[in-house]
């Protein structure tokens, strides 16, 4: 679903934020690529994880192999597709169960930081993406006109269960001498919810993204009243290296009248044309460092890098991608 949308929003361009700030232009299929390559990570982590959680142990009550032979741990666990521990105790050690969780948790962390750039998107003031909203749904029994973010609020907020399960995986680790059992009772909850949980949190995010009402005009217009102050990197650099002033020179000029275009409001491209020390720029280079286009020469290259996850298909339409339900532990 991220390979389709970004591949979709390619060249739907809006206002890259830094410091919640309008920097310099980007696509939504960028931001969407993004995301793709992220959970891709966070896929490879918990299968290394579960693999590696797939080990058991038949060594008897301290891990000597008191009462059966290595042999015939290694006959049971093979048949049951179990790795066996090296050396074990009473019990193979919890550093494996606590990297899966928090591989897990992990994951659930890139949901969060997805929403929480949703939800972001969403204020009115921004407006740029708008969840799934159906037909008859109430945004808030007080005020009819509100649109409330709420999946992206409910996925934010699951993400820190899942920060407080790898937090007790954690605590686990530490098992008196060869073993005690204050992590068997954290465990019976834990490892269960939290995978239950983050199975739910990839459906619901899924959804989210399919029903994403995307705002190609808003991300324009919001563009579009940044005034060309996106642009006063670019214009630096003219003034340095094709005027051949000093970067502080430069800084200067450029500096003075950004903060009077937003300031006044009144586009830079205007202010620059009438202050004397920029003059040194012709009205063509000067006009070539507003060229969004320069900013976004390279997105397709950015974007064709999700033919690493998914290949397009013979006719250019996306393939399908797999589902998070089977896509996420063993093999896809």
């Amino acid at each position: 679903m991220l390979v389709r949308r970004a591949r979709e929003h390619a060249d739907t361009v809006m206002m890259g934020r830094t410091h919640s700030v309008h920097a310099e232009p980007i696509t939504f299929g960028v931001k969407l690529a993004g995301w793709a390559f992220e959970l891709d990570r966070d896929r490879s982590r918990i299968r290394t994880a579960a693999a590696e959680l797939a080990t058991g142990k038949l060594s008897g009550p301290v891990g000597t192999y008191s009462h059966v032979d290595p042999e015939i741990e290694a006959d049971v666990l093979t048949s049951l597709g179990l790795a066996v521990d090296p050396v074990s105790t009473q019990i193979v050690q919890r550093d494996r169960h606590a990297a899966f969780l928090a591989a897990v948790a992990v994951t659930g962390g890139s949901l969060e930081r997805f929403a929480t750039e949703i939800r972001n998107l969403q204020h009115t003031e921004i407006g740029e993406v708008q969840e799934p909203f159906r037909s008859g749904q109430k945004g808030s029994s007080a005020m009819p006109h509100k649109r409330n973010p709420i999946l992206s609020e409910r996925l934010a907020g699951m993400a820190r269960l899942l920060r407080g399960y790898a937090l007790a995986a954690l605590e686990d680790q530490a098992l008196w001498h060869e073993r005690d059992i204050s992590h068997s009772s954290v465990e019976r909850v834990a490892l269960p919810d939290a995978t239950i949980l983050l199975d739910y949190m990839l459906v619901k995010f899924t959804g989210l993204l399919e029903g994403l009402t995307v705002r190609a005009e808003r991300m324009r217009e919001n563009l579009e009243r940044g005034l060309g102050l996106h642009a006063s990197g670019r214009v630096l650099l003219a003034l340095v290296e094709e005027a051949g002033l000093s970067r502080e020179q430069a800084y200067a000029i450029v500096q003075r009248n950004a903060l009077r275009a937003a300031d006044e409001r009144r586009p830079l491209a205007q202010l620059l044309a009438e202050d004397g020390e920029a003059a040194v720029l012709s009205p063509e280079a000067l006009a070539a460092c507003f060229d969004d286009g320069a900013f976004l020469r390279h997105v397709r290259t950015i974007v064709a890098r999700l033919d690493r996850l998914v290949p397009p298909a013979p006719d250019g339409a996306t393939a399908p991608e797999p589902t998070p339900h089977t896509d996420w532990g063993g093999d896809p």
